[in-house]
């Protein structure tokens, strides 16, 4: 992409109006959806955007979705009348999760398109997902939409906008992708967390030849059942629980905009994505020996050693969904993943994280086995370890206060600084990062054993507050 396309246009509408910078994340838009994103904030972004897309030579049109938040409906008008004011056609593909989204420039041959969704953060909370051809905007393009919605230096026209659904094209083009039927019925518990999931989930578990018990599957703005975030164990209880009343195989839970995965086995133990990555690397690499594995840095350290034993070459890279996509496409790399559940596969799929998918090859490695899940993990080394904690700091402060824990801890250890800083001690790891999300710093830690680990989530901890942050409780 060219960061600096498109800032000035002789002739076009401009204007001046105040644009929140600090909506403007590394690979989203995402604030406040009351405060921030505003009608005017939201169609001024239209407008930057659609403006963009024609600079980039983009003439034919874009597709529009958004998840099941309150506010989702009014900022996606707006926005969508922003994009029709530039020229470009609109495409309004409805609630849709956010692979739908993706799948929907490929299924209309368009190279943009924009999903309105606040994914895993509070339910108040909104943001925009900008497309452009097989990524998603990031880094400087993304502050460029910002530049020239402040400066108003847009193009004028007269789109126009069309509905579409496609929610039954989008699963019969995922059911085609396995050769179906699987060697076993499985029965699964899907959790789709009142988010956008739910209008599709059970049908294509049905679709895929499986009992599906379906969970939560009403799509509901105010989540009155359970944050949809699968990363979080706190909000798995329902589906834990289930799972064992029902003696099911497999527990799949969704986050709001269904781009992440969260599993638990047949035994009611969550695996978390690492964890979850080593069984489709093990796939992938008994025939792509030698393949570039992606890790990023909250990742266990089991899954950079089996990836070795398995055949990878392990490359550690930034965390967040835009950059390991820009990533994969750099490397032409067949899969990657995050701890948080994203899972991108180009081997047999289009490279962008989609949920379902994932689903169905979790599904797929299951039919190829006698054994059931939970046994299926025992072959996998578990270290004692965190979850991922989320630690309150401005986004005005939350970087710089993690370089100056990154300038302190490269005098003591050896660190990967590729993304924050990942102190590596000699029987473990620790983490500190600034979320691109969320005003907030993250800390998660693992060791080879469990003296290992308090000694090293002591450690952490002294370095997080040590700089002023408010103290927190570590969860397992």
């Amino acid at each position: 992409m060219c960061a600096n396309i498109g800032l000035t246009n002789e002739g076009a509408d401009k204007f001046t109006m105040n644009i929140p910078e600090n909506i403007f994340r590394e690979y989203d838009i995402r604030g406040v959806a009351d405060i921030d994103l505003t009608d005017e904030v939201a169609n001024a972004i239209g407008r930057a955007y659609g403006s963009w897309l024609i600079r980039m030579d983009v003439t034919s049109g874009i597709t529009v979705g958004g998840d099941a938040r309150l506010s989702t409906p009014r900022i996606k008008a707006a926005l969508i009348e922003g994009v029709l004011s530039t020229g470009l056609d609109v495409v309004d593909v409805g609630l849709v999760t956010t692979p739908m989204l993706y799948w929907s420039l490929i299924r209309f041959n368009y190279s943009g398109g924009v999903m309105i969704t606040g994914s895993h953060n509070p339910a108040d909370m909104n943001g925009l997902k900008l497309c452009f051809e097989h990524g998603t905007l990031y880094g400087d393009d993304v502050r460029n939409i910002r530049l020239i919605a402040q400066g108003g230096n847009f193009e004028t026209g007269k789109g126009k906008l069309t509905h579409a659904d496609i929610n039954d094209e989008y699963l019969k083009m995922l059911v085609a992708k396995f050769d179906l039927p699987f060697s076993k019925k499985f029965k699964v518990v899907c959790d789709s967390g009142n988010g956008s999931a739910g209008i599709t989930a059970k049908k294509y578990f049905e679709m895929l030849g499986c009992e599906c018990v379906s969970l939560f599957d009403e799509p509901d703005g105010h989540f009155p059942n359970h944050h949809p975030d699968p990363q979080k164990r706190e909000n798995l209880q329902a589906l834990i629980e289930r799972v064992k009343s029902e003696k099911a195989d497999v527990g799949i839970a969704f986050d709001g905009d269904a781009d992440r995965i969260g599993v638990v086995d047949d035994k009611g133990d969550v695996i978390f994505g690492d964890r979850l990555m080593t069984l489709y690397w093990k796939e992938l690499l008994a025939e792509h020996k030698g393949a570039d594995v992606i890790v990023e840095p909250k990742c266990s350290m089991v899954l950079p050693e089996l990836a070795e034993k398995f055949g990878g070459h392990v490359l550690y890279w930034r965390s967040g969904h835009s950059l390991i996509k820009a990533k994969m496409r750099e490397l032409g790399a067949l899969f990657a993943g995050e701890y948080s559940g994203h899972m991108f596969f180009a081997d047999e799929f289009f490279g962008h994280d989609d949920a379902f998918y994932a689903a169905g090859r979790l599904l797929r490695i299951l039919s190829k086995t006698n054994e059931s899940l939970s046994r299926l993990m025992l072959s996998i080394p578990v270290y004692p370890s965190t979850e991922e904690i989320r630690v309150p700091c401005s986004d005005e402060e939350k970087f710089a206060t993690v370089d100056r824990i990154k300038d302190k801890a490269q005098k003591e250890y050896k660190c990967s600084v590729v993304d924050g800083v990942r102190i590596l001690y000699p029987d473990g790891w620790g983490l500190i990062r600034g979320s691109n999300t969320q005003p907030v710093v993250t800390v998660r830690c693992e060791g080879h054993t469990q003296e290992a680990l308090e000694r090293i989530m002591a450690d952490v901890k002294a370095r997080v507050l040590a700089e002023g942050l408010p103290d927190f409780t570590w969860t397992f």
